[in-house]
């Protein structure tokens, strides 16, 4: 924001009265987008645990990308990556069949003034693995879901069909719920927290390359030690009251956050 007219005159109109604004959607930075009033309330809460502006710039998210985010569930992303692709990207939202199938359809019906130009695809068994066109997504992105891959048996399809989607140079971005080290595999779908060196391990078998790795997502405070693995930490908070005020303290879990690139010489189908 170079100049006071438009868009700062807004976010300055937006400031004083307490009550935002949508910002005009073809001159929409990512903070914009982040905090705009399509965000639900209950999501927004939980920024300072996901780190959203963040983390989508590690990834490399730019307006003009064509990104697949697998399994969007409630859409917690979607709000986000809908409206700032919009105009000028192409955002797939690659569902988990049958979960929420309807509830997400019924989410994007609801505001097609940000949602309108979704495309829906399928991720996951029994036949779905075609999650975009091979070789057309410059970003494909996963967020706390590769426990859930463990647990069902199809880990290696399911990074097969993210490299198969995207371009020669493409990136995936990974951010999943860390196991503490000398865990095991039994004790990963167990807790829903994952090796992070076995979650490379797994990207580099499908023919991607580890870029780069962050602690935006880390959280020092989480012991990983819990009676109902990471859904006893919030928001799932599986424990009810009991002990409710140790784990909110606690807050949601600790991270990693990857960045894998899916190398240039590769061919679109592997």
């Amino acid at each position: 924001m170079k100049r006071i007219p438009a868009v700062a005159t807004l976010a300055l109109l937006t400031l004083a009265s307490g009550v935002r604004a949508a910002p005009p959607p073809d001159s929409s930075t990512l903070a914009q987008v982040i905090a705009g009033p399509q965000r639900t309330p209950a999501f927004e809460a939980r920024d300072r645990y996901r780190h959203p502006l963040q983390v989508l710039r590690f990834f490399g998210l730019k307006p003009d990308m064509s990104v697949v985010e697998i399994w969007p569930s409630g859409g917690w992303w979607t709000e986000i990556l809908a409206p700032y692709l919009r105009t000028q990207g192409k955002y797939y939202a690659a569902i988990q069949p049958p979960f929420r199938d309807a509830a997400f359809h019924q989410k994007l019906a609801a505001a097609p003034q940000y949602y309108d130009r979704v495309i829906v695809t399928k991720a996951g068994p029994p036949d779905h693995w075609q999650i975009a066109p091979s070789g057309s997504a410059d970003l494909v992105l996963s967020f706390r879901n590769v426990h859930n891959w463990l647990a069902g048996g199809y880990a290696e399809k399911m990074f097969a069909a993210m490299y198969r989607a995207l371009k020669p140079g493409g990136v995936l971005g990974l951010v999943e719920h860390r196991a503490a080290p000398g865990t095991t595999r039994a004790d990963w779908v167990k807790s829903g927290y994952v090796s992070e060196d076995f979650v490379i391990q797994l990207a580099r078998e499908a023919g991607f390359r580890l870029a780069a790795k962050s602690e935006i997502n880390a959280n020092p405070k989480d012991t990983k030690n819990y009676p109902k693995g990471v859904w006893t930490l919030p928001p799932t908070l599986e424990l009810g009251e009991k002990d409710r005020a140790k784990y909110l303290a606690i807050g949601e879990s600790d991270r990693m956050t990857l960045r894998f690139v899916k190398p240039r010489h590769a061919a679109s189908h592997k």
